[in-house]
């Protein structure tokens, strides 16, 4: 993509700079150079979201970390030799195989760019093969679990309209956190039941809000959020804090968390409302690419794993019903 036609992302993500600060690599060092710009490459050529970004550098931290220990100086003394030590001693400190394999594709589309850009002679990361992931399924709530965790604001709660709006959303639409913490007032179109979405990629989805959701925001909006703003912190986030500043999505987990806590319910977090909405929504009977494009995959085989977590719950009750299962 030519730079001078790359679209700028609405949801403004960190620079090059801020996400090594956040990485804690400090300019000057010999890694700088080429990771600033790899991630710059990745916000403004790609349109990447602040999360992937924020990956992209403990990634390339851990292997610059790595480098270090075994005195290998410059980007020019990996090779997939190299390159495999480092991942094996991932696997040592006790890291998942899906966060691995996060790494191996880091490292690929890290290795190309470095070579295209200059930065080292070869790839060294061009026979690094990627590993099939264990996709495991993924844990999803019953709907008696999402009605509990829906009522356990209470309502003399300060922020308990807020807090119910974000809970309602988040199952009714099946947003991201990160989406939920950048989504806009005027992204919300209550006449028609939609919101409109800024999903990853900088790509725009249209999702429809069911109405105890709506009516949810809609409380929240009129009853609660003027008392939030703030005339130093002007904001049009739909989701504030009570000091005015807009959510962020590691609040959004802390607020699902502690909501599920005080319903009794453990192991929730906020993507699990998300795995709920969708697997609900097939179990019921919606069409796959439907749900694909609420979710906003760009690959259907990432919305068939819902489909494999209702077909575990059918043998479930086959096994425990069906006089000869």
């Amino acid at each position: 993509m030519n730079p001078a036609h790359a679209k700028a992302p609405q949801n403004t993500a960190p620079t090059g700079n801020g996400v090594l600060k956040f990485a804690g690599i400090e300019p000057g060092s010999a890694l700088e150079p080429a990771v600033r710009e790899f991630l710059s490459y990745c916000r403004i050529e790609c349109g990447f979201a602040k999360a992937t970004l924020e990956a992209y550098a403990r990634d390339l931290i851990d292997l610059w970390r790595w480098m270090q220990q075994q005195k290998h100086a410059r980007w020019d003394d990996l090779n997939l030799e190299r390159i495999g030590q480092h991942l094996r001693s991932l696997e040592e400190r006790g890291l998942e195989i899906s966060s691995i394999v996060r790494h191996v594709a880091t490292i690929r589309v890290f290795g190309r760019f470095m070579e295209a850009r200059g930065f080292t002679l070869k790839n060294p990361a061009e026979l690094l093969s990627r590993p099939a992931a264990w996709k495991r399924l993924p844990t999803v709530m019953g709907a008696e679990q999402v009605h509990q965790l829906i009522q356990a604001p209470r309502p003399t709660d300060p922020l308990y309209l807020r807090d119910v709006a974000l809970l309602e959303l988040l199952y009714a639409s099946g947003l991201r956190a990160s989406e939920a913490a950048d989504l806009t007032c005027d992204q919300i179109h209550f006449s028609l039941g939609v919101t409109r979405v800024i999903g990853k990629g900088n790509k725009e989805r249209i999702v429809p809000v069911g109405k105890p959701a709506l009516n949810a925001l809609q409380r929240y909006l009129d009853d609660l959020r003027p008392d939030l703003l703030r005339e130093d912190k002007p904001s049009n986030n739909v989701f504030l804090s009570r000091t005015g500043s807009d959510l962020t999505r590691i609040v959004i987990w802390q607020v699902v968390k502690r909501h599920a806590k005080r319903a009794g319910l453990t192991g929730i977090y906020p993507h699990m409302l998300r795995h709920s909405f969708a697997t609900h929504l097939l179990s019921g009977g919606a069409d796959l690419r439907v749900v694909q494009e609420m979710l906003g995959h760009a690959d259907i085989t990432t919305t068939q794993i819902y489909t494999h977590v209702d077909r575990t719950r059918l043998k479930q009750v086959m096994a425990k019903f069906h006089p000869r299962p």
